[in-house]
């Protein structure tokens, strides 16, 4: 086994263990790979409400015992203790028309999702000699980033970035270990890659992932749905679903999200190494969904090679240098600087997010500029994969 190999297996045994503890979470092996979602719950359309009740009233649950929510405009989550989450939803598909939202609610992660990821932790480095470019000379092309929280004690400027105060982060310690939680300063090491590789976007974050890097479907469908003034949707997260089948909630969220006009979203292929297995929700750009095409799926490569810890397929579009990225981190003890050298598809895809910022004056739309994106990497292959550099 190579010495990355090695470090990725440990990496993923890690993550796992501390998942693993999690109660409100269940597992399960489809296809001989893991696939995480919330226990005892389901999510559906608001006009399929009525049969889910009869379903799970089918399968011994009582009325009574039926929770229900909505998570965000046209989506029910039902919930009731000790269903069976793969049963019910198989049973719901079965009878439900084609196309309808019925689904688990997937547990979707940050890539990486530990300290300890494929290269390791984070590593100190001195602050580089270019200095950030604020967002008062900006580019007119707004882009989120939904992630964890922004933490503000950053050398990233705050004129690098705009983030409301419920989307910074609170929480460094939330398992009262004594030790940072794996994914603080996530969102930072984004915002600054997409910040070095522009003329100045506009950054906005978004907190949807914990400080462990962990959202669940129906927040993260929720999130998606409520943004607005975005042209540019960064995304270093996803997961795996039940019968790798699109996830139901987040595929009509990227629908409505897409349909709002001249936008494009840019995600991780994920870092479990694999290259037999949709990962969403860069995997969309598989789906045949008419929105497919404004969606970019972003491998990580080292230079010469795709990292060996980076997942592949048919469905990735791009890969971007991925490996030892160095970018804003936070201010603490072990940085001196604030600045880290990171490993992880999660930094590949700010790279080709900054790409797609700087070709929106000259394509004249922000599709026109992923298209260029597109073309330009063709001219570059790594891997057998178009490449940014």
């Amino acid at each position: 086994m190579s010495v990355a190999r090695d470090r990725l297996e440990r990496w993923l045994a890690t993550r796992d263990a501390r998942l693993s503890g999690l109660p409100w979470m269940r597992t399960e092996s489809h296809a001989g790979r893991t696939v995480r979602f919330v226990a005892d719950e389901i999510l559906v359309q608001d006009a399929s409400t009525a049969i889910a009740h009869r379903t799970l009233v089918g399968l011994g649950h009582r009325t009574s015992e039926i929770a229900e929510d909505e998570p965000t405009s046209g989506l029910r989550r039902l919930r009731t203790s000790g269903l069976d989450v793969s049963d019910a939803v198989r049973r719901l598909r079965g009878q439900l028309p084609q196309g309808s939202v019925v689904g688990a609610n997937h547990v979707f992660m940050s890539t990486p999702h530990e300290h300890g990821g494929p290269f390791g932790p984070p590593v100190a480095v001195d602050a580089p000699s270019a200095k950030l470019i604020s967002s008062d000379h900006a580019s007119p092309v707004r882009v989120v980033v939904m992630d964890t929280g922004i933490w503000l004690d950053s050398p990233l400027p705050v004129g690098c970035y705009s983030a409301t105060p419920e989307n910074h982060e609170t929480v460094t310690d939330g398992d009262g270990d004594g030790m940072l939680d794996s994914d603080v300063g996530h969102a930072n090491f984004i915002a600054g890659v997409v910040a070095q590789g522009t003329t100045g976007a506009q950054v906005r974050i978004v907190k949807v992932l914990d400080s462990f890097g962990v959202c669940t479907e129906a927040d993260l469908a929720a999130a998606i749905t409520a943004l607005t003034d975005t042209d540019v949707l960064n995304l270093s997260l996803g997961g795996y679903s039940i019968g790798d089948l699109p996830p139901a909630a987040l595929s009509a969220a990227l629908r409505t999200f897409l349909a709002g006009g001249d936008r494009v979203v840019v995600a991780a292929a994920g870092n479990n190494g694999v290259a037999d297995r949709p990962f969403w929700p860069a995997a969309f750009t598989a789906s045949g969904e008419a929105w497919a095409d404004r969606l970019l799926a972003v491998a990580a490569h080292d230079g010469t090679a795709i990292c060996e810890w980076s997942n592949t397929g048919p469905w990735v579009s791009v890969a971007a240098p991925g490996a030892d990225v160095v970018s804003t981190y936070i201010n603490h003890e072990l940085f001196s600087s604030g600045w880290a050298a990171w490993s992880g598809t999660s930094f590949a895809t700010p790279k080709v997010v900054a790409a797609v910022v700087d070709r929106v004056a000259t394509a004249g739309s922000v599709t026109a500029a992923a298209a260029a994106v597109r073309a330009e990497a063709q001219g570059s292959v790594v891997g057998g994969y178009p490449a940014l550099h």
